[in-house]
């Protein structure tokens, strides 16, 4: 009876200390990540962003996003280039961001810690709809891209910004600027934003504000 005793007891201290899937909350961050081994096709965006914020053996994390809940339905707030600053549906977002091989990449969910007003947070994304994709990555431009729209949104009452910005970095581990900034740049005629300050979700992701929360995103 004393092994059964202590046996059962280790389960259920076991039990505890596994982490259980969550469900996704209003105000949640939705990181995008894409396995280091993962093979990204060359001279995209999504190749430029890993060469210039990624870090070799790690998750590269590409984009993040804003959860609303409400009821039954989620929503998803980001800005993309395809849709500019917009709100829609979680499956609409799980379809545009499914790899080339059918496959979802890695989803890794933060959540603020202690208390704020993420709900006021959310409300401040929704009255960016409509905005462009800020494609030249400036500030104060009447156009966002995802993590600025993030750290534009999480603003207090005060009007302070929880999330930092910092000088940016586009150069690539050889400390060159990769093609597709280049062309890109030059296209928009203007020069490469490196040292502008301003944020990417690689950052932003290891902010001491945040905790990582298990939750599953699947369609």
């Amino acid at each position: 009876m004393k092994k059964i005793f202590v046996f059962l007891a280790l389960a259920a201290s076991l039990a505890c200390c596994t982490s259980r899937p969550e469900a996704l909350r209003t105000g949640d961050l939705v990181f995008v990540g894409i396995p280091a081994d993962y093979s990204i096709e060359a001279d995209s965006m999504d190749d430029a962003i890993t060469a210039a914020t990624g870090e070799k053996g790690q998750m590269n994390l590409i984009h993040v996003a804003i959860a609303e809940v409400q009821g039954d339905s989620t929503w998803i707030i980001d800005a993309t280039i395809r849709h500019g600053v917009d709100r829609h549906p979680l499956d609409t977002f799980l379809r545009d961001f499914t790899l080339k091989d059918g496959s979802l990449p890695v989803f890794v969910i933060k959540r603020l810690k202690g208390s704020h007003d993420v709900a006021s947070f959310v409300e401040q994304a929704k009255a960016f709809c409509g905005q462009p994709y800020d494609m030249t990555f400036l500030p104060d431009n009447g156009a966002l891209y995802c993590s600025e729209l993030v750290r534009d949104s999480y603003r207090p009452a005060d009007g302070s910004y929880l999330f930092e910005n910092k000088p940016m970095n586009w150069k690539n581990a050889e400390g060159e600027f990769p093609l597709y900034w280049q062309e890109l740049f030059a296209r928009l005629g203007t020069p490469v934003p490196q040292d502008v300050p301003g944020s990417n979700p690689q950052d932003m992701a290891a902010s001491p504000l945040l905790e990582t929360v298990p939750v599953i995103l699947a369609k």
